[in-house]
């Protein structure tokens, strides 16, 4: 099984502005508006909102090391081009951002963008406030695409409580430490299908999922949407990328940095490894359990949650073992939502926290409650 990753960071001033300059940072480095472009050991690439920039690998890999070190080059590379200019933060969104300060990206595909904004409304929350760290798992044959979907669904609500990194909506704390879900799963509730609540049900085939898919494009057409019919438009939780050949975990907050992002990755594919994974599987009982931990992130779950730690850490391999003490931090400390929400209340001040942020990533260095604490 190879993995793959996709990080989105708002770009920022110095005092954690966010700005619509996604463009001219790629028109900057190779000379035109460009929706990706090679980056040294990355690509980079726009996103919906022009207040965000991803970062991807070149290419997949079966290594977290390496594809940490790869994806960590991209950063530093970004910062000896720009320095001080631009300020990159991770988290599920930004903070302090109001929608209308955003803008779309405006240089192609505008007609995806203008029917998505025809059907939902694109200027709000959960479209042009959004990032997401997303995982992509290979899977060879349709066995193993049912085994590892049916597998990563259900853990889906305790990798959205250890991920939870959301917790202020234009500078204010609001109560859920996950708002990027909360405005996620509602965004397209005019198809309600295409999110799913988050959690996909259990498919015993892959018809299966494509009588699911054909239900959404079938919806998009009765809307004169048929351009929107593609693979990628599914926004649950887990979806299915058939022109890839992976899965694509869909429902994570970003972190602070790579480190903590190949953390939750490490966590992920030790846990697959399990022969029988210690968690309910029922649907509402799934359901529930993300209400939970998009409310509280880890607090709400810890017991679960260590539970689950255990067990990744007898599957894990010695590589694994490296990053997943970022886990049991954010387990036993809270989420990165958590650990925001707490310092903010403590302070007053969400500056020197997005600057802490900031450095983190710049660094490649994890926030960790022991030390937030200290």
């Amino acid at each position: 099984m190879t993995i793959g990753t996709e990080h989105e960071y708002s770009i920022n001033d110095e005092h954690f502005n966010a700005l619509p300059v996604s463009d001219l940072i790629i028109k900057t480095i190779c000379g035109r508006f460009a929706s990706e472009i090679l980056f040294g050991d990355v690509k980079l690439g726009k996103e919906l909102q022009k207040t965000v920039i991803e970062i991807i690998p070149r290419n997949p890999s079966d290594d977290l090391v390496s594809l940490e070190r790869h994806l960590f080059n991209g950063i530093r590379k970004f910062y000896h081009i720009f320095r001080d200019r631009y300020y990159l933060l991770g988290l599920g969104m930004h903070p302090t951002l109001v929608p209308c300060r955003s803008a779309v990206w405006d240089h192609d595909e505008g007609e995806f963008y203008e029917t998505y904004d025809r059907i939902f409304n694109i200027q709000q929350h959960g479209w042009l406030n959004i990032q997401a760290l997303q995982i992509n798992l290979s899977y060879s044959g349709e066995n193993e695409l049912l085994t590892l979907y049916n597998r990563i669904r259900l853990l889906l609500p305790y990798l959205i409580a250890v991920t939870a990194s959301s917790p202020m909506v234009e500078g204010v704390l609001t109560g859920p430490v996950d708002n990027r879900l909360v405005f996620y799963r509602k965004n397209q509730k005019e198809i309600p299908l295409i999110c799913n609540r988050i959690i996909p049900e259990k498919i015993r085939s892959v018809n299966d999922y494509l009588l699911t898919q054909e239900e959404i494009f079938s919806a998009l057409r009765a809307r004169d949407a048929e351009i929107l019919c593609e693979e990628w438009v599914n926004s649950s939780g887990l979806i299915v990328r058939f022109s890839r050949n992976c899965l694509e975990v869909k429902a994570l907050d970003e972190q602070e940095c790579i480190h903590s992002d190949m953390a939750v990755c490490a966590f992920l594919q030790s846990l697959l490894r399990c022969p029988e994974l210690p968690v309910p599987r029922d649907q509402q009982s799934l359901l529930e359990a993300t209400d939970k931990a998009i409310r509280g992130g880890t607090a709400e779950m810890r017991p679960e949650l260590l539970n689950l730690f255990k067990t990744a850490w007898k599957h894990a391999s010695a590589e694994e073992r490296q990053y997943l003490p970022v886990i049991e931090d954010r387990i036993k400390n809270g989420s990165l939502g958590e650990l925001i929400r707490d310092r903010y209340e403590r302070e007053g001040d969400i500056v020197p926290v997005l600057r802490d942020m900031a450095e983190c990533l710049k660094t490649n260095s994890s926030y960790g409650g022991r030390n937030e604490k200290a």
